[in-house]
């Protein structure tokens, strides 16, 4: 079957499609037959050489999430899988597949309304807005700050916070066009990527959730309000500068707090029930997923260039 490996660390052009074999299921394992591929932030991250402390190698197959039927199941699996509609979770890696076998308690069958491509936008990135903002503690009232809110995670979290009863959602992101559309999921006050632009926007908020990181996330500190809570669900620009706690001991009297996030540490069942419940309100178009493109597994390449480029509004999404 054909993959798409990262054969060099560094730009999309290390990427490149391979032939691999097919997999089988091994007990307690299905298969499934991809019809749909998330393309993450987390992706170009490892692609590009940031994750290699972690064992990221060269040769590494990237993607964490996959939607498709299952085709075959391994021993002590239930037969009644077999051609049901799944999203799976492959991990930190081993999605951009054509096949993908993968433990059965991490795969949810999908509800008949809701298509595969549209579960790849939510599997992975719904869970992560939800329990980011669980982490912060967000109560109804309060003020959000979203930190790179042009992707999915993003949207996500603008989506959750407004439904939740937020008292303002900030954004930043690149472009009065972004901003528009951020304004329509649920945005109430929209930034540059410096913070600024917006005359009307608090000036400061009690919970900011960061996608981004990077070099700029130690100047978001001064933004949070006495008691606020900074929590970096994603690092899509890379880590923060190794002195970005000072920000915060310099205002040791706001009493602030800074967590990082990861859905890793969300209890199995706890993270079925919200994924499943997502998918079911996505299904019934109370929370609607935004697609960037489609495009087909080959031009993964393109589809990590358009992601550098910061083109990208939602999540573009590859098909076998």
């Amino acid at each position: 079957m054909k993959a798409v490996a990262i054969q060099r660390f560094g730009g999309p052009e290390g990427l490149e499609v391979i032939d691999v074999p097919a997999p089988t299921p091994v007990a307690g394992q299905v298969l499934v037959a991809a019809e749909a591929i998330g393309v993450g932030g987390a992706d170009t991250l490892i692609r590009k050489g940031g994750l290699t402390d972690y064992g990221f190698k060269e040769g590494h197959v990237p993607g964490s999430e996959v939607a498709g039927r299952v085709a075959a199941v391994g021993d002590g699996v239930d037969s009644s899988w077999i051609g049901r509609r799944v999203w799976a979770f492959t991990g930190m890696g081993g999605g951009y597949v054509e096949q993908a076998a993968v433990p059965v308690e991490e795969v949810l069958p999908l509800p008949e309304d809701l298509s595969a491509v549209e579960a790849v936008t939510l599997g992975s990135s719904g869970p992560v807005a939800h329990f980011g903002l669980a982490h912060a503690r967000f109560a109804s009232g309060e003020s959000v700050l979203v930190r790179g809110a042009a992707g999915s995670i993003g949207i996500m979290t603008v989506r959750l916070a407004a439904r939740g009863g937020a008292g303002a959602v900030a954004v930043t992101t690149s472009s009065a066009e972004r901003g528009d559309r951020l304004r329509e999921l649920g945005a109430t006050h929209v930034l540059d990527r410096s913070g600024e632009g917006d005359g009307d926007a608090p000036e400061g908020y009690d919970i900011i959730i960061d996608i981004v990181a990077g070099a700029g996330m130690s100047s978001f500190f001064d933004r949070l309000n006495p008691n606020g809570r900074m929590v970096a669900v994603g690092a899509v620009a890379g880590l923060p500068p190794a002195d970005f706690g000072a920000k915060m001991m310099a205002a040791f009297q706001k009493s602030l707090s800074f967590a990082v996030f990861s859905t890793a540490t969300v209890a199995a069942p706890d993270l079925r029930a919200v994924r499943t419940g997502q998918f079911a309100a996505a299904g019934r178009g109370e929370l609607p997923t935004v697609i960037h493109e489609l495009l087909p597994l080959e031009q993964a390449a393109l589809a990590h260039r358009k992601m550098d480029a910061g083109e990208v509004f939602g999540r573009i999404v590859l098909t076998p």
